[in-house]
């Protein structure tokens, strides 16, 4: 292991040892300090995220990006002090922490037994949202997580989200798509974060009127399977719930070739994707490159 991989290691074991220790006011105070840090050096994570969100508000001021920014860096703090603090949660906490709106489509899904399909982007903090599904509604799910450099920083990952009830399958590897296919087919719950591709391969859809690729297995899934797939919206507000959204279902296409139903279905998401964040541009934590037009093709994403 490389001397800076052992160092970010060594500052994410800090964080889940010592944050979670704090009282909730102390870790709120100290997220907030370390965003406005951040934000103030100008480094290249914020001036990409600066950069996508002006593709969200094509008509924002440099003055208005900048303050976007900092809001951003902000929340994006507010997640990584609520991650490193949930598993220290109380049951009830978790409970109290979160407020979907829209519910019965996951509910209704459940119920009937051919399982669901939650895609969300990058907004506000999915990881809560997850505790809240394992605790709240008691409904295990399963997950795919990016393989994280260090291997020992994947494995804290790993480990973090099991710890909240979370199945949690590593993204290479090419074996994830059949498990959660058979999860699925014996009317389980699957979620993914879907508003960037990994692979390079995902399929392109129309994304603030520019072009960007997402991937194509959440559509895929739910067309093999039957299963239901959900768009879901998180947001921040004032208070210490989050809030979110469930939106209606994406529905397979009647007609049309798999690669041609995968299109519509994964356009349909980058829709409800879109109208979340521009409501809330803020809490999306896109710190990396994400249209066609900004990645290096010889590279992909990062």
């Amino acid at each position: 292991m490389s001397t800076a991989d052992r160092l970010t290691d060594s500052l994410y074991g800090l964080g889940w040892s010592t944050v979670k220790r704090l009282p909730e006011p102390a870790a709120v105070r100290l997220g907030r300090t370390i965003a406005d840090l951040a934000w103030k050096k100008r480094g290249k994570g914020v001036l990409r995220l600066e950069s996508n969100y002006a593709r969200v508000l094509p008509d924002a001021t440099p003055e208005r990006l900048a303050e976007l920014s900092r809001a951003g860096m902000r929340s994006y703090l507010r997640y990584w002090m609520e991650s490193f603090r949930l598993p220290a949660w109380s049951a009830e906490r978790v409970r109290t922490g979160f407020d979907p709106k829209d519910l019965h489509f996951l509910t209704d899904g459940l119920a009937s037994g051919r399982g669901v399909v939650l895609a969300l982007p990058h907004l506000a903090n999915w990881d809560l949202a997850g505790a809240w599904v394992t605790t709240k509604l008691e409904t295990p799910f399963t997950t795919v997580a990016e393989r994280l450099k260090p291997e020992t920083l994947y494995d804290r990952f790993v480990a973090y989200r099991e710890g909240l009830g979370m199945e949690v399958l590593p993204h290479s590897g090419g074996s994830a798509f059949g498990t959660l296919a058979r999860r699925l087919r014996d009317g389980g719950l699957v979620c993914l974060v879907a508003d960037r591709d990994l692979s390079a391969s995902g399929v392109e859809v129309d994304f603030f009127g520019e072009t960007a690729r997402m991937p194509a297995g959440p559509a895929l899934l739910a067309q093999q399977t039957g299963a239901l797939l959900l768009p879901v919206t998180l947001w921040y507000d004032e208070s210490p719930v989050m809030k979110g959204r469930l939106h209606p279902p994406i529905e397979v296409p009647e007609s049309g070739t798999r690669a041609e139903k995968t299109s519509v279905m994964t356009q349909a998401l980058a829709n409800a994707f879109a109208t979340g964040i521009a409501h809330h541009p803020e809490d999306w934590h896109m710190l990396q490159r994400l249209w066609l037009a900004d990645l290096d093709p010889a590279k992909g994403p990062s």
